[in-house]
Protein backbone atom coordinates (compact mmCIF):
# COMPACT_ATOMS: atom_id res chain seq x y z
CA UNK A 1 0.00 0.00 0.00
CA UNK A 2 1.30 3.06 -0.76
CA UNK A 3 1.89 5.91 1.57
CA UNK A 4 2.87 9.44 2.39
CA UNK A 5 5.44 10.18 5.38
CA UNK A 6 5.40 13.46 6.87
CA UNK A 7 7.51 15.13 9.52
CA UNK A 8 6.20 18.37 10.95
CA UNK A 9 7.74 20.31 12.06
CA UNK A 10 11.48 19.93 11.45
CA UNK A 11 13.39 20.26 14.90
CA UNK A 12 16.67 22.13 15.95
CA UNK A 13 16.45 24.91 12.92
CA UNK A 14 15.47 28.40 12.74
CA UNK A 15 11.71 28.91 11.18
CA UNK A 16 9.35 26.18 10.26
CA UNK A 17 9.42 23.62 7.70
CA UNK A 18 8.38 20.20 6.81
CA UNK A 19 9.32 17.27 4.96
CA UNK A 20 7.04 14.74 2.88
CA UNK A 21 8.14 11.32 1.72
CA UNK A 22 6.24 9.72 -0.58
CA UNK A 23 6.16 5.72 -0.68
CA UNK A 24 5.19 2.92 -3.76
CA UNK A 25 3.22 0.12 -2.59
CA UNK A 26 6.54 -2.03 -1.64
CA UNK A 27 7.98 0.98 0.20
CA UNK A 28 10.74 2.65 -2.35
CA UNK A 29 10.88 6.13 -2.20
CA UNK A 30 9.35 7.95 -5.46
CA UNK A 31 9.92 11.89 -4.15
CA UNK A 32 10.81 13.89 -0.97
CA UNK A 33 10.42 17.22 -0.49
CA UNK A 34 11.28 19.77 2.07
CA UNK A 35 8.61 22.35 2.30
CA UNK A 36 8.82 25.68 4.19
CA UNK A 37 5.18 26.41 5.39
CA UNK A 38 5.92 29.79 6.76
CA UNK A 39 6.05 33.57 5.09
CA UNK A 40 7.30 36.84 6.31
CA UNK A 41 7.38 39.41 3.85
CA UNK A 42 10.19 41.47 5.12
CA UNK A 43 10.65 42.50 1.14
CA UNK A 44 7.44 44.47 1.19
CA UNK A 45 7.66 45.71 5.08
CA UNK A 46 10.86 47.90 4.26
CA UNK A 47 9.19 49.76 1.16
CA UNK A 48 8.03 53.01 2.13
CA UNK A 49 11.08 53.54 5.12
CA UNK A 50 13.74 55.90 4.93
CA UNK A 51 16.80 53.85 3.14
CA UNK A 52 19.01 54.30 6.22
CA UNK A 53 16.51 52.07 8.05
CA UNK A 54 17.11 49.05 6.06
CA UNK A 55 20.31 47.67 8.19
CA UNK A 56 18.95 48.21 11.72
CA UNK A 57 15.24 47.28 10.03
CA UNK A 58 15.80 44.37 7.71
CA UNK A 59 18.61 42.54 10.48
CA UNK A 60 15.26 41.64 12.79
CA UNK A 61 14.63 38.86 9.96
CA UNK A 62 15.99 37.14 12.38
CA UNK A 63 17.89 36.32 15.86
CA UNK A 64 20.65 34.38 14.53
CA UNK A 65 22.32 35.73 11.68
CA UNK A 66 21.18 39.46 12.19
CA UNK A 67 24.51 40.42 11.90
CA UNK A 68 25.06 39.42 8.49
CA UNK A 69 21.67 41.19 7.53
CA UNK A 70 23.12 44.05 9.30
CA UNK A 71 26.21 44.51 6.97
CA UNK A 72 24.92 43.32 3.81
CA UNK A 73 22.05 45.91 4.08
CA UNK A 74 24.65 48.41 5.56
CA UNK A 75 26.95 47.55 2.25
CA UNK A 76 23.79 47.90 -0.27
CA UNK A 77 23.24 51.47 1.54
CA UNK A 78 26.93 52.44 0.80
CA UNK A 79 26.19 51.66 -3.07
CA UNK A 80 22.89 53.46 -2.70
CA UNK A 81 24.54 56.77 -1.28
CA UNK A 82 27.17 56.60 -4.08
CA UNK A 83 29.97 55.21 -1.35
CA UNK A 84 32.24 52.38 -1.79
CA UNK A 85 33.90 50.10 -4.39
CA UNK A 86 31.18 50.49 -7.13
CA UNK A 87 31.82 54.34 -6.73
CA UNK A 88 35.77 54.32 -6.32
CA UNK A 89 35.16 56.07 -2.72
CA UNK A 90 36.51 53.82 0.07
CA UNK A 91 35.38 53.17 3.48
CA UNK A 92 37.74 54.42 6.16
CA UNK A 93 40.23 51.72 7.12
CA UNK A 94 38.54 51.91 10.42
CA UNK A 95 35.02 51.73 9.31
CA UNK A 96 36.08 49.11 7.19
CA UNK A 97 37.71 46.78 9.67
CA UNK A 98 34.95 47.49 12.50
CA UNK A 99 32.97 45.87 10.16
CA UNK A 100 34.92 42.83 9.84
CA UNK A 101 35.91 42.24 12.89
CA UNK A 102 32.34 41.88 13.77
CA UNK A 103 31.31 40.02 10.86
CA UNK A 104 33.85 37.59 12.08
CA UNK A 105 32.67 37.53 15.34
CA UNK A 106 29.06 36.37 14.34
CA UNK A 107 30.94 33.79 12.76
CA UNK A 108 32.78 32.40 15.40
CA UNK A 109 29.66 31.66 17.58
CA UNK A 110 27.06 31.24 15.08
CA UNK A 111 29.26 28.14 13.77
CA UNK A 112 30.21 27.18 17.30
CA UNK A 113 26.32 27.26 18.20
CA UNK A 114 25.15 24.81 15.25
CA UNK A 115 28.03 22.83 15.50
CA UNK A 116 27.78 22.18 19.28
CA UNK A 117 24.40 22.86 20.21
CA UNK A 118 22.69 21.23 17.10
CA UNK A 119 25.23 18.99 15.86
CA UNK A 120 27.61 17.08 18.55
CA UNK A 121 24.98 15.55 20.53
CA UNK A 122 24.35 13.23 17.65
CA UNK A 123 28.23 12.62 17.18
CA UNK A 124 27.58 11.65 20.72
CA UNK A 125 25.06 9.62 21.16
CA UNK A 126 24.18 8.49 17.64
CA UNK A 127 21.25 9.21 15.76
CA UNK A 128 19.24 6.49 16.93
CA UNK A 129 19.60 7.81 20.30
CA UNK A 130 16.39 9.03 22.38
CA UNK A 131 15.91 12.80 22.09
CA UNK A 132 15.86 13.21 25.62
CA UNK A 133 19.20 12.41 25.22
CA UNK A 134 20.29 13.52 22.26
CA UNK A 135 20.57 16.97 22.96
CA UNK A 136 22.48 19.88 24.62
CA UNK A 137 21.28 18.74 27.85
CA UNK A 138 22.67 15.40 27.28
CA UNK A 139 25.93 16.94 26.35
CA UNK A 140 25.85 18.59 29.63
CA UNK A 141 25.44 15.31 31.63
CA UNK A 142 28.05 13.34 29.55
CA UNK A 143 30.87 16.36 29.04
CA UNK A 144 30.15 19.08 31.69
CA UNK A 145 33.93 20.32 30.98
CA UNK A 146 33.40 20.54 26.95
CA UNK A 147 30.46 22.46 27.61
CA UNK A 148 32.10 24.98 29.94
CA UNK A 149 34.45 25.71 27.20
CA UNK A 150 31.56 25.97 24.60
CA UNK A 151 29.57 28.29 26.08
CA UNK A 152 32.93 30.23 27.45
CA UNK A 153 33.87 30.60 23.33
CA UNK A 154 30.08 31.65 22.40
CA UNK A 155 30.19 34.02 24.94
CA UNK A 156 33.63 35.71 24.22
CA UNK A 157 31.93 36.06 20.53
CA UNK A 158 29.18 37.09 21.13
CA UNK A 159 30.66 40.16 23.99
CA UNK A 160 32.17 41.03 20.69
CA UNK A 161 29.86 41.45 18.40
CA UNK A 162 28.28 43.31 21.36
CA UNK A 163 30.91 45.82 21.81
CA UNK A 164 31.04 46.42 18.11
CA UNK A 165 27.40 46.85 17.40
CA UNK A 166 26.03 48.49 20.08
CA UNK A 167 23.80 45.60 21.15
CA UNK A 168 24.15 42.19 21.57
CA UNK A 169 20.87 41.90 18.83
CA UNK A 170 20.20 43.68 15.94
CA UNK A 171 22.84 46.63 16.24
CA UNK A 172 22.99 49.72 15.43
CA UNK A 173 26.73 50.65 14.23
CA UNK A 174 26.47 50.30 10.97
CA UNK A 175 25.31 53.54 8.88
CA UNK A 176 25.75 54.54 5.18
CA UNK A 177 29.41 54.99 4.33
CA UNK A 178 30.84 53.63 7.69
CA UNK A 179 29.99 53.23 11.22
CA UNK A 180 29.37 55.10 14.30
CA UNK A 181 31.52 54.09 16.78
CA UNK A 182 35.68 52.35 17.39
CA UNK A 183 36.87 50.45 20.27
CA UNK A 184 38.84 52.56 22.53
CA UNK A 185 42.01 50.42 24.21
CA UNK A 186 39.84 49.54 27.29
CA UNK A 187 37.96 47.40 24.40
CA UNK A 188 40.84 46.14 23.24
CA UNK A 189 42.85 44.94 25.97
CA UNK A 190 39.58 43.48 27.58
CA UNK A 191 39.59 41.18 24.39
CA UNK A 192 42.78 40.33 24.16
CA UNK A 193 44.02 39.73 27.81
CA UNK A 194 40.91 38.45 29.24
CA UNK A 195 38.81 39.25 32.33
CA UNK A 196 36.51 38.43 35.03
CA UNK A 197 33.73 35.51 33.38
CA UNK A 198 35.81 36.41 30.07
CA UNK A 199 38.87 34.25 28.65
CA UNK A 200 41.63 35.67 26.61
CA UNK A 201 41.98 35.87 22.47
CA UNK A 202 44.46 32.99 23.24
CA UNK A 203 42.12 30.94 25.22
CA UNK A 204 39.62 31.60 22.79
CA UNK A 205 42.06 30.00 19.86
CA UNK A 206 42.63 27.20 21.89
CA UNK A 207 39.11 26.30 23.09
CA UNK A 208 38.37 26.96 18.51
CA UNK A 209 40.30 24.20 18.05
CA UNK A 210 37.92 21.78 19.63
CA UNK A 211 35.25 21.05 17.04
CA UNK A 212 38.11 19.99 14.66
CA UNK A 213 39.37 17.68 16.89
CA UNK A 214 35.61 15.92 17.64
CA UNK A 215 35.25 15.75 13.71
CA UNK A 216 38.63 13.57 13.38
CA UNK A 217 37.88 11.44 16.36
CA UNK A 218 34.10 11.36 15.13
CA UNK A 219 35.44 10.48 11.56
CA UNK A 220 37.87 7.94 12.76
CA UNK A 221 35.38 5.91 14.30
CA UNK A 222 32.55 5.86 11.78
CA UNK A 223 34.46 6.88 8.09
CA UNK A 224 31.78 4.99 6.57
CA UNK A 225 28.86 6.40 7.82
CA UNK A 226 30.22 9.83 7.76
CA UNK A 227 31.44 9.68 4.16
CA UNK A 228 28.21 7.63 2.64
CA UNK A 229 25.85 10.08 4.20
CA UNK A 230 23.64 12.05 1.36
CA UNK A 231 26.37 12.67 -0.97
CA UNK A 232 24.89 15.26 -3.27
CA UNK A 233 27.15 16.42 -6.24
CA UNK A 234 26.23 20.14 -6.98
CA UNK A 235 27.97 23.55 -7.69
CA UNK A 236 29.95 25.52 -5.17
CA UNK A 237 29.75 29.17 -4.64
CA UNK A 238 31.09 32.12 -2.69
CA UNK A 239 33.09 35.47 -2.48
CA UNK A 240 36.37 35.50 -3.27
CA UNK A 241 38.72 38.15 -3.68
CA UNK A 242 41.29 39.27 -6.48
CA UNK A 243 43.06 35.71 -5.62
CA UNK A 244 40.32 33.87 -6.29
CA UNK A 245 40.29 32.69 -2.29
CA UNK A 246 36.99 33.32 0.01
CA UNK A 247 36.90 36.75 1.15
CA UNK A 248 34.01 36.68 3.93
CA UNK A 249 33.11 40.42 3.60
CA UNK A 250 33.76 41.55 0.16
CA UNK A 251 35.08 40.70 -3.59
CA UNK A 252 33.26 38.60 -6.14
CA UNK A 253 31.09 35.92 -6.79
CA UNK A 254 32.68 32.49 -7.70
CA UNK A 255 31.02 29.50 -8.87
CA UNK A 256 33.06 26.40 -9.12
CA UNK A 257 32.36 23.13 -10.42
CA UNK A 258 32.91 19.09 -9.14
CA UNK A 259 36.60 19.76 -10.61
CA UNK A 260 36.52 22.90 -8.85
CA UNK A 261 37.05 24.47 -12.30
CA UNK A 262 35.24 27.86 -12.86
CA UNK A 263 32.14 27.85 -14.21
CA UNK A 264 31.04 31.57 -13.45
CA UNK A 265 32.56 34.49 -11.85
CA UNK A 266 30.90 37.76 -11.65
CA UNK A 267 30.16 41.27 -9.87
CA UNK A 268 27.15 40.59 -7.69
CA UNK A 269 25.71 43.61 -8.28
CA UNK A 270 24.99 42.15 -11.45
CA UNK A 271 23.43 38.93 -10.09
CA UNK A 272 19.48 39.42 -12.19
CA UNK A 273 22.06 39.02 -15.41
CA UNK A 274 22.63 35.63 -13.96
CA UNK A 275 20.23 34.22 -11.67
CA UNK A 276 17.01 33.13 -11.81
CA UNK A 277 14.53 32.15 -9.53
CA UNK A 278 11.91 29.36 -9.74
CA UNK A 279 8.78 28.99 -7.72
CA UNK A 280 6.91 25.71 -6.60
CA UNK A 281 3.27 25.65 -4.99
CA UNK A 282 4.29 23.63 -2.22
CA UNK A 283 6.96 25.76 -0.52
CA UNK A 284 7.43 29.34 0.26
CA UNK A 285 11.19 29.20 -0.60
CA UNK A 286 12.57 30.11 -4.40
CA UNK A 287 14.87 27.97 -6.12
CA UNK A 288 17.71 30.26 -7.46
CA UNK A 289 19.92 29.03 -10.34
CA UNK A 290 22.10 29.92 -12.44
CA UNK A 291 20.03 31.19 -15.53
CA UNK A 292 22.81 30.06 -18.12
CA UNK A 293 22.99 26.52 -16.80
CA UNK A 294 19.10 25.87 -15.79
CA UNK A 295 17.43 24.75 -13.04
CA UNK A 296 18.64 21.26 -12.57
CA UNK A 297 22.51 22.31 -13.65
CA UNK A 298 22.65 25.32 -12.32
CA UNK A 299 21.58 25.14 -8.59
CA UNK A 300 24.39 26.28 -6.37
CA UNK A 301 25.33 25.21 -2.71
CA UNK A 302 26.48 27.53 -0.23
CA UNK A 303 27.74 27.71 3.19
CA UNK A 304 31.10 26.47 4.95
CA UNK A 305 31.12 23.48 2.53
CA UNK A 306 30.73 25.62 -0.92
CA UNK A 307 33.54 28.04 0.42
CA UNK A 308 36.33 25.42 1.43
CA UNK A 309 35.57 23.58 -1.79
CA UNK A 310 35.93 27.20 -3.89
CA UNK A 311 39.09 28.48 -1.96
CA UNK A 312 42.17 27.33 -2.38
CA UNK A 313 43.81 28.85 0.94
CA UNK A 314 42.95 30.65 4.28
CA UNK A 315 45.05 33.55 5.13
CA UNK A 316 45.77 32.35 8.83
CA UNK A 317 48.29 29.83 10.03
CA UNK A 318 45.76 27.23 11.58
CA UNK A 319 42.80 27.17 9.83
CA UNK A 320 44.83 26.92 6.38
CA UNK A 321 46.67 23.90 7.89
CA UNK A 322 43.51 22.26 8.36
CA UNK A 323 42.42 23.48 5.05
CA UNK A 324 45.37 21.26 2.98
CA UNK A 325 43.88 18.26 5.21
CA UNK A 326 40.28 18.91 4.34
CA UNK A 327 41.63 19.25 0.43
CA UNK A 328 43.72 16.03 0.76
CA UNK A 329 41.05 14.24 1.44
CA UNK A 330 39.02 14.14 -1.70
CA UNK A 331 42.15 15.11 -4.39
CA UNK A 332 41.53 18.25 -5.03
CA UNK A 333 37.83 17.25 -5.96
CA UNK A 334 34.64 18.97 -4.32
CA UNK A 335 33.67 17.39 -1.22
CA UNK A 336 30.38 16.70 -1.82
CA UNK A 337 29.74 14.89 1.44
CA UNK A 338 26.97 16.14 3.11
CA UNK A 339 28.08 15.53 6.68
CA UNK A 340 31.24 16.90 5.73
CA UNK A 341 30.07 20.10 5.80
CA UNK A 342 30.75 20.17 9.63
CA UNK A 343 34.15 19.42 8.83
CA UNK A 344 34.24 22.50 7.25
CA UNK A 345 32.57 24.41 9.80
CA UNK A 346 35.19 23.88 12.35
CA UNK A 347 37.77 25.03 10.21
CA UNK A 348 35.94 28.14 9.85
CA UNK A 349 35.45 28.47 13.33
CA UNK A 350 39.28 28.33 14.04
CA UNK A 351 39.53 31.42 10.72
CA UNK A 352 36.80 33.39 12.67
CA UNK A 353 38.77 33.09 16.05
CA UNK A 354 42.43 33.71 14.47
CA UNK A 355 40.79 36.91 12.20
CA UNK A 356 39.67 38.10 15.38
CA UNK A 357 42.73 37.92 17.25
CA UNK A 358 44.41 40.14 14.11
CA UNK A 359 42.06 43.14 13.98
CA UNK A 360 41.81 43.21 17.76
CA UNK A 361 45.49 43.99 17.27
CA UNK A 362 45.11 46.46 14.38
CA UNK A 363 45.80 49.71 15.60
CA UNK A 364 43.25 51.06 12.79
CA UNK A 365 40.10 49.95 14.82
CA UNK A 366 40.87 52.35 17.78
CA UNK A 367 40.95 55.44 15.41
CA UNK A 368 38.14 57.99 14.50
CA UNK A 369 38.15 58.30 11.24
CA UNK A 370 34.42 56.43 11.05
CA UNK A 371 32.44 57.59 7.85
CA UNK A 372 32.93 58.73 4.33
CA UNK A 373 30.68 61.26 2.68
CA UNK A 374 29.51 60.93 -0.49
CA UNK A 375 29.42 64.12 -2.99
CA UNK A 376 26.89 66.17 -3.64
CA UNK A 377 26.30 64.42 -6.86
CA UNK A 378 27.08 60.93 -5.97
CA UNK A 379 23.27 59.82 -5.29
CA UNK A 380 22.82 56.38 -6.85
CA UNK A 381 19.48 55.20 -5.71
CA UNK A 382 20.27 51.71 -5.89
CA UNK A 383 22.55 49.13 -3.99
CA UNK A 384 23.28 45.65 -3.76
CA UNK A 385 25.48 44.07 -0.30
CA UNK A 386 26.35 40.93 -0.57
CA UNK A 387 28.53 39.21 2.65
CA UNK A 388 29.50 35.66 3.69
CA UNK A 389 27.24 34.70 6.71
CA UNK A 390 28.01 31.42 8.23
CA UNK A 391 25.05 29.69 6.46
CA UNK A 392 26.52 31.02 2.91
CA UNK A 393 26.26 34.12 0.33
CA UNK A 394 23.52 36.69 1.01
CA UNK A 395 22.15 39.47 -0.75
CA UNK A 396 20.65 42.21 -0.33
CA UNK A 397 19.16 44.90 -2.93
CA UNK A 398 17.50 48.09 -2.48
CA UNK A 399 16.18 51.16 -4.24
CA UNK A 400 15.13 54.49 -3.51
CA UNK A 401 13.66 57.38 -4.49
CA UNK A 402 14.84 60.70 -4.50
CA UNK A 403 13.41 61.38 -1.28
CA UNK A 404 14.86 58.77 0.20
CA UNK A 405 12.17 56.48 0.42
CA UNK A 406 13.05 52.54 -0.17
CA UNK A 407 10.97 51.20 -3.31
CA UNK A 408 12.03 48.46 -4.17
CA UNK A 409 14.08 45.23 -1.47
CA UNK A 410 15.14 41.64 -2.80
CA UNK A 411 16.51 39.22 -0.26
CA UNK A 412 18.55 36.02 -1.68
CA UNK A 413 19.70 34.16 1.80
CA UNK A 414 21.84 31.33 1.82
CA UNK A 415 19.15 28.84 2.70
CA UNK A 416 17.42 30.03 -0.23
CA UNK A 417 20.45 29.03 -2.24
CA UNK A 418 20.85 26.10 -0.90
CA UNK A 419 16.77 24.76 -1.32
CA UNK A 420 17.64 22.80 -4.26
CA UNK A 421 20.34 21.14 -3.11
CA UNK A 422 18.95 20.70 0.44
CA UNK A 423 15.93 18.89 -1.24
CA UNK A 424 18.41 16.66 -3.26
CA UNK A 425 19.76 16.08 0.18
CA UNK A 426 16.62 15.18 2.34
CA UNK A 427 15.61 12.48 -0.90
CA UNK A 428 18.90 10.82 -0.58
CA UNK A 429 18.63 10.09 2.84
CA UNK A 430 15.18 9.21 2.52
CA UNK A 431 16.22 6.53 -0.01
CA UNK A 432 18.76 5.22 2.37
CA UNK A 433 17.03 5.50 5.60
CA UNK A 434 13.62 5.06 4.20
CA UNK A 435 13.43 2.13 1.30
CA UNK A 436 11.53 -0.61 2.20
CA UNK A 437 10.79 -0.03 5.55
CA UNK A 438 7.01 -0.08 6.97
CA UNK A 439 7.59 0.91 10.20
CA UNK A 440 8.36 4.64 11.55
CA UNK A 441 11.27 4.79 13.96
CA UNK A 442 13.21 7.66 15.76
CA UNK A 443 16.31 6.76 14.09
CA UNK A 444 14.85 6.86 10.56
CA UNK A 445 12.86 10.73 11.67
CA UNK A 446 16.20 12.08 12.87
CA UNK A 447 17.93 10.64 9.91
CA UNK A 448 16.41 13.01 7.60
CA UNK A 449 16.63 16.03 9.90
CA UNK A 450 20.29 15.21 10.22
CA UNK A 451 20.81 15.87 6.74
CA UNK A 452 19.37 19.18 6.89
CA UNK A 453 20.49 20.65 10.47
CA UNK A 454 24.12 20.23 8.35
CA UNK A 455 23.21 23.52 6.21
CA UNK A 456 21.97 24.86 9.61
CA UNK A 457 18.89 26.08 7.67
CA UNK A 458 17.23 29.54 8.52
CA UNK A 459 13.90 29.42 6.92
CA UNK A 460 12.34 32.71 8.97
CA UNK A 461 15.77 34.00 6.61
CA UNK A 462 14.51 32.20 3.66
CA UNK A 463 10.68 33.37 3.49
CA UNK A 464 11.40 36.86 4.64
CA UNK A 465 8.19 32.46 13.34
CA UNK A 466 7.57 32.09 16.09
CA UNK A 467 5.99 29.24 18.22
CA UNK A 468 6.27 25.93 19.78
CA UNK A 469 7.95 23.24 17.50
CA UNK A 470 7.00 20.09 18.39
CA UNK A 471 7.37 17.09 15.65
CA UNK A 472 4.70 14.93 14.38
CA UNK A 473 5.04 12.29 11.96
CA UNK A 474 2.07 10.78 10.20
CA UNK A 475 2.16 7.60 7.67
CA UNK A 476 -1.05 8.08 5.52
CA UNK A 477 -2.41 5.87 2.85
CA UNK A 478 -3.04 7.12 -0.61
CA UNK A 479 -6.74 7.97 0.63
CA UNK A 480 -5.20 10.17 2.96
CA UNK A 481 -6.54 7.34 5.84
CA UNK A 482 -4.06 7.85 9.46
CA UNK A 483 -1.99 4.74 9.36
CA UNK A 484 0.17 5.33 12.05
CA UNK A 485 1.57 8.49 13.62
CA UNK A 486 3.79 9.70 16.48
CA UNK A 487 4.52 12.78 18.05
CA UNK A 488 7.59 14.15 20.43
Amino acid sequence: MATTLVIDPITRIEGHGKVVVELDDNHNVTDAKLHVVEFRGYERFIQGHPYWEAPVLMQRICGICFVSHHLAGAKALDDLIGVGPASGTALTPTALKMRRLGHYAQMLQSHVTAYFYLVVPEMLFGIDAAPEQRNFIGLIEANPELVKRVVRLRKWGQEVIETVFGKRMHGISSVPGGVNKSLTAADVRRFLEGDEGLPSVDQVIEDAQLGLQMFYDFHDKHRSEVDGFAVVPTLNMCLVNDEGDVDYYDGRLKVVDDRKEVVQEFDYRDYLDHFSEGIEKWSYMKFPYLTALGRDAGSVRVGPLARMNVTRSLPTPMAAEALERFHAYTGGRANNMTLHTNWARTIEIIHAAEVVRDLLNDPDIQRDDLVVSPGADAWVGEGVGVVEAPRGSLLHHYRADREGNITFANLIVATTQNNQVLNRTVRSVAEEYLAGQAVITEGMMNAIEVGIRAYDPCLSCATHALGQMPLTVTVLDRKGRVLDERVR
